[in-house]
């Protein structure tokens, strides 16, 4: 007996029209014939996965299988894909088969249309700035340099130098060059018109062909106070120019520098702080810098190296909230490298005078140093 429509899109028999298109979607991808090259399992389960879906997106046929069963849709003349919507079912394979290879394919499959309606640019464009750490921080201005495309002035945006086209002798007009794979038909945008069906044979001295020429550009933005690494700015209507005279918005994206002594993690500020291992040893208060100016970091006796010590509201104001983020200070104690001969009688004292033995053995390490000795007997 053959699996039923709803276990093969591995859906509830209520499932809305939403639910059935994602549900065909994924499986769709998952055993799609070029992600599964010589599986065919994998083939099978695809075929299966695509009639399914083409009777459970059909409200008719649908009705009638809930019914009567696949015996019902025979009876109806509604022999699997024999009268399928072709448009539907294969316009979102395309998107399915894009997924799969990039943005390569315009049209996806055989039925799913020609890419001759879209667009030569995308209206929205990208520039870069760099800021220094506290200029993030703290906002300012800035002057962005950018370039930007508009229609040509001299073909009207045709790339013609007489404005005329003839149509593409390899795909014949339909800006889609078509093969086949097993028992499917694919569409390939065309390499030789770029999908557009049609080519130009007297190109435009100007835009030599291209339809657009391209021009600079430069605006002052405000950076907004804390704004971070790889955060994007959108200034409204400086994008690209069409035909229609439509213009599309500039996304500005920012990149911050490092600085030499302050690490930004989100909207808290890290920094590490070198103290002596006398300042520790008398519980010192220390003057420490922040991002706005000092703070006082009162050591406790026995600090710990890389021990950390946070103060409130001494870090980023969020870009959106306006909260302001932390400070974290993370000690480092230092001990000297080289000491005169003088120090170390200081040190030997001071040892001394806490009571530290260091010729003898201390009384509780006496049996350790028995059990190690122990080992090797």
């Amino acid at each position: 007996m053959d699996i039923e429509y709803y276990e093969i899109l591995e859906i509830s028999k209520n499932a809305d029209a939403a639910e059935i298109k994602k549900a065909y979607r994924r499986l769709a991808l998952q055993f799609h014939p070029d992600r599964n090259q010589g599986d065919k399992e994998a083939e099978e389960k695809f075929k299966a996965i695509n009639e399914a879906y083409q009777v459970l997106s059909d409200e008719q046929k649908r009705a009638t299988y809930d019914r009567h069963g696949k015996a019902g849709l025979d009876r109806q003349g509604f022999s699997h894909f024999s009268d399928m919507n072709y448009e539907d079912i294969m316009g979102d394979l395309g998107s399915i088969f894009e997924s799969v290879f990039g943005g390569g394919f315009g049209g996806g499959f055989s039925s799913g249309g020609s890419s001759r309606n879209q667009k030569k640019y995308n209206l929205d464009l990208e520039a870069e700035v760099t800021l220094a750490f506290n200029e993030a921080i703290f906002g300012c201005k800035k002057e962005v340099s950018f370039s930007y495309k508009k229609p040509c002035d001299t073909c009207d945006g045709t790339g013609s130098k007489d404005k005329t086209s003839a149509t593409c002798k390899e795909c014949k007009g339909k800006g889609q060059v078509f093969y086949r794979q097993g028992f499917m038909t694919f569409s390939q945008t065309c390499s030789t018109c770029q999908g557009k069906g049609t080519v130009i044979t007297n190109p435009c001295s100007t835009c030599h062909g291209k339809s657009f020429t391209t021009l600079q550009d430069k605006v002052t933005i405000d950076i907004p106070e804390g704004i971070d690494n790889n955060n994007r700015i959108r200034v409204a209507g400086k994008g690209n120019i069409d035909e229609r005279g439509s213009r599309g918005d500039l996304y500005i994206l920012v990149h911050v520098k490092e600085d030499e002594h302050f690490v930004r993690h989100n909207d808290d500020i890290y920094i590490e702080v070198p103290v002596f291992f006398t300042q520790v040893a008398l519980g010192e208060t220390i003057k420490i810098p922040t991002i706005r100016g000092e703070a006082e970091l009162e050591l406790p006796l026995g600090a710990k190296d890389k021990q950390q010590f946070i103060f409130k509201k001494e870090g980023v104001k969020n870009v959106h909230t306006h909260q302001l983020g932390s400070m974290i200070a993370q000690i480092s104690i230092r001990y000297p490298k080289k000491i005169t001969k003088e120090q170390k009688e200081l040190l030997t004292k001071l040892q001394e005078n806490f009571g530290i033995e260091t010729k003898h053995k201390d009384e509780k390490f006496e049996s350790v140093f028995d059990k190690i000795k122990s080992w090797f007997n």
